[in-house]
């Protein structure tokens, strides 16, 4: 009876220490994007991201990979291959380059002439560091913007 009355403290301490360390998936939004190079078969972007740790804890993300689209069309990959920190409860910007072909160009071009604005979808992983290895975690996100808005 003496060891229950001694476990039962250890017992909640350690249930509220599992409670405290649930994971909630990292959330990101697209802020800017900047052209960095033009060529003959496409060219390169550098996408501003907001990426929102909602984690009582630090997230140590070793890579990041998002497919880009513009208009349900595949436009570009981004791929961020340093390590980055994402700190407890807090929104980071990330600065992520894409590589595209003119090839993914036109359907967000037509609707930006037409509508003066285009729907985006980013979609991929944020590998993420762990005691137990590394982790890939889905980070998604989506919208419409104006060509106004991204060229901030």
């Amino acid at each position: 009876m003496r060891y229950r009355r001694r476990l039962w403290p250890l017992s909640a301490l350690l249930l509220s220490a599992c409670a405290q360390l649930t994971f909630q998936h990292p959330t990101t939004q697209l802020v800017t994007v900047a052209v960095t190079a033009i060529s003959l078969e496409g060219g390169a972007l550098r996408l501003a991201l907001d990426v929102h740790n909602p984690n009582g804890y630090e997230l140590r993300a070793t890579r990041m990979a998002l497919g880009v689209d513009l208009e349900a069309t595949h436009f570009g990959n981004a791929e961020l291959t340093e390590a980055l920190r994402l700190p407890a409860r807090q929104t980071t910007r990330v600065d992520v380059p894409v590589r595209f072909a003119w090839t993914g160009v036109g359907a967000g071009a037509r609707a930006l002439l037409s509508r003066g604005v285009v729907r985006y979808a980013l979609d991929g992983r944020l590998f993420v560091d762990t005691p137990l290895g590394t982790r890939e975690v889905p980070l998604r996100a989506s919208g419409t913007t104006s060509l106004q808005e991204l060229m901030r």
